[in-house]
């Protein structure tokens, strides 16, 4: 599995809160396939089997955005692309412990 955290930020907006936003992006990437999202406090941690799904699903949460009448919208993407053996959101938090 690739796991991967992206975060999306709106910009021009008329009020600092962004839930609303947020929200579309997560909606966005509940109807994607081949992909688990785990919300978190500063961003989304997705896991894909592979970097096609992984940028698909990162484009149409991006895209949800210009949905709701943005004009500018700036996504960032970390990915842990490991190939030596098999890794989930799980077995990363594991590890921690």
């Amino acid at each position: 599995m690739i796991i991967a955290e992206f975060s999306i930020t709106p910009i021009g907006t008329k009020t600092t809160s962004v839930g609303n936003y947020v929200q579309a992006a997560l909606k966005e990437l509940e109807k994607q396939g081949g992909i688990r999202a785990k919300p978190e406090a500063m961003g989304t941690v997705i896991e894909a089997e592979n970097l096609g799904d992984l940028f698909h699903a990162v484009e149409q949460a991006h895209n949800a955005l210009f949905d709701l009448g943005l004009t500018r919208v700036v996504t960032e993407i970390r990915i842990d692309d490991r190939r030596d053996k098999e890794a989930t959101i799980e077995s990363k938090i594991a590890a921690l412990r």
